[in-house]
């Protein structure tokens, strides 16, 4: 990320670089500092209570939020820039990319792409949003345990268009990320709680358990 962020320091833009450090059992924290990061901590282990510990640290007029295993581009940094010079954005996110070979993930990320730009949804792995915007609607539901990015899309987009403004889903230069997931969990574990998550989105999107491939440590 370090190294997309010349995207923005090229317009003269400062940056800073916030680390949530959500009781993780590696060396995030280490690595973060020495890489010039600032590292806050979260100690209850959600991933909506992570991401708005980090927006409460950060100083900056607009956020950017994404997932310690994904890797932006320059390219992508650089159409976040254009949003947010040409001033008509309020928030926005970008369509995927899924690293290594897997076809039917591939199939699936494909699908999401086509869902989040006809609906204007963030993918939680890549969210920009001006500061004052992302406060105003309260951040991330600390009541769900996935699913939260949907829940913010819908409360961004009826401001924005209070305020007249858009949300946008940049997709020339998608955001690679991980595919660790899928080597984790077999197919029908996903399948399985996708399934409770389109019949009983509520019951199950906030339960740490339900949400199991999420909270059950597995590296």
């Amino acid at each position: 990320m370090c190294a997309a962020l010349v995207a923005f320091s090229r317009r003269g833009w400062g940056t800073e670089v916030v680390v949530c450090d959500n009781n993780s059992t590696d060396r995030t924290a280490e690595v973060a500092r020495a890489a010039g990061a600032r590292v806050v901590f979260e100690p209850v282990n959600q991933i909506a209570r992570a991401r708005n510990t980090g927006a409460a640290a950060a100083s900056g007029d607009w956020f950017l939020f994404l997932d310690a295993d994904s890797h932006p581009s320059t390219e992508l940094f650089s159409e976040v820039a254009d949003q947010i010079e040409a001033a008509q954005c309020l928030a926005g996110g970008c369509t995927l990319r899924i690293e290594g070979h897997h076809p039917v993930a591939k199939l699936v990320t494909g699908l999401w792409n086509g869902v989040s730009r006809v609906g204007r949804l963030l993918a939680g792995s890549f969210i920009f949003c001006e500061a004052e915007a992302f406060r105003t609607v309260g951040g991330f539901s600390h009541e769900l345990f996935a699913g939260e990015e949907i829940d913010l899309s819908k409360r961004l987009k009826r401001l924005a268009r209070i305020r007249g403004k858009r949300i946008v889903i940049l997709h020339r230069h998608p955001l690679l990320t991980s595919a660790r997931k899928l080597q984790l969990y077999t197919p029908g574990e996903h399948i399985w709680f996708f399934l409770k998550a389109l019949c009983l989105p509520k019951r199950t999107l906030a339960s740490r358990d339900e949400c199991h491939t999420w909270y059950d440590g597995r590296r």
